[in-house]
């Protein structure tokens, strides 16, 4: 056995005795199994229409999009994609990437340096974490949704003479509370920072996003990151802000540079969800409607997006729990560490409008018992 055979042996030994191993499990088509994991909240991957724009798309420009944005990648529907996004979640100009990661990573690397302090939240999305990283900036982590933290580090900042950017979510993913933007945003415009926040959980569940609907949209200090794999059902990103972003985007973001175009299917698919989801506001409220009264059945405090997060004794009664749900016709995940911020183990419980009432009301009785027995 080679060193590094044992390295990876001793590491998969490691994970085994703490519970943390996880495993690929493929998905068969026509699964009858309540679906509770995935961030499909809209039920709208499966929509008619945008399976039909996605099979459409397919056909009609082929299984990719053939070369880099920049070469002859780009496709009039991505220009399309672009435009209605902008225009839904009130901003001057989109940019779509393949993926949300690349989204994120290329929002910061492309506009943070070593000259440059980021005020990163604790609990912030891991892309976010390794843009940082690749950008090498200046980290500053401050404590979960500190506003007093962020506004010393700020200070900071501006007597050392460093560009600025704070990181946010709208919603964040493991706790699903919201973000205290109206504030971080005052903060940012005061003192000439930038202000990121990633919108991948609260577009749809929250119609165009909190930062439209706290009236935050299109202004000069705070950029938008999205993703089209959660409520719009597809793949791929997006940053949204001014036209001289997008620009600087265009040119100096490597993810966006190097990379071969989001594929034509999932770009059509977006786009379809998109106009489904602007027509259909009512979606986002029942997905609201149903995670309050999950929250309520399971006696947790409610989040501000589509997921649920209910505490569990250890990786291994997270496990068992989500086990025993598979078992009983319902699929849902689990946070363990090092995915959680606080350590804690959790069922991830995703309310969609894509279930139908009847399995809903069984799956919330299913849960109830599951939870109190394993919890």
């Amino acid at each position: 056995m080679t060193a590094w055979e044992r390295w990876l042996a001793d590491q998969a030994t490691a994970r085994e005795d703490a519970g943390l191993t996880r495993r690929l499990r493929p998905r068969a088509v026509g699964d009858p199994t309540i679906d509770l994991a995935g961030n499909d909240y809209l039920g709208l991957a499966v929509d008619p229409a945008v399976r039909e724009a996605a099979g459409a798309a397919a056909l009609a420009w082929g299984a990719g999009a053939a070369a880099s944005r920049l070469v002859t990648g780009t496709l009039a529907v991505h220009a399309e994609l672009e435009d209605e996004l902008a225009a839904y979640l009130r901003q001057p100009a989109a940019l779509v990437f393949s993926t949300g990661y690349h989204a994120n990573l290329s929002v910061v690397t492309a506009l943070a340096d070593r000259t440059t302090r980021v005020l990163s939240d604790a609990h912030i999305h891991a892309s976010l974490v390794d843009a940082v990283r690749l950008s090498r900036a200046q980290l500053t982590v401050v404590p979960h949704s500190d506003v007093e933290a962020v506004h010393a580090g700020l200070v900071a900042a501006a007597e050392a003479g460093e560009r600025a950017m704070v990181l946010a979510e709208s919603v964040y993913s493991v706790l699903g509370d919201a973000a205290p933007l109206v504030e971080l945003a005052a903060l940012c415009e005061r003192y000439d920072a930038l202000l990121v926040v990633d919108e991948a959980h609260g577009v749809g569940v929250h119609g165009p996003g909190l930062v439209a609907t706290l009236g935050l949209a299109g202004l000069p200090h705070v950029v938008v990151t999205a993703t089209l794999s959660k409520s719009l059902g597809a793949q791929g990103g997006a940053v949204l802000g001014s036209v001289a972003l997008r620009e600087h985007l265009v040119n100096r973001a490597r993810p966006f540079i190097f990379d071969t175009g989001l594929a034509p299917a999932p770009t059509a698919g977006a786009l379809a969800a998109l106009r489904i989801m602007r027509s259909r506001p009512e979606l986002g409220a029942l997905v609201r409607e149903r995670v309050d009264g999950l929250a309520d059945a399971l006696g947790v405090v409610a989040p501000a997006g589509a997921v649920l997060s209910v505490p569990m004794s250890s990786p291994r009664a997270a496990v068992a729990a989500q086990a025993a749900a598979l078992e009983a016709g319902l699929r849902v995940g689990c946070f363990r560490p090092p995915s959680v911020p606080d350590g804690i183990s959790r069922l991830r419980i995703t309310a969609s409008a894509g279930v139908p009432e009847a399995d809903w009301q069984r799956a919330v009785a299913t849960l109830v018992a599951l939870v109190k027995e394993h919890q």
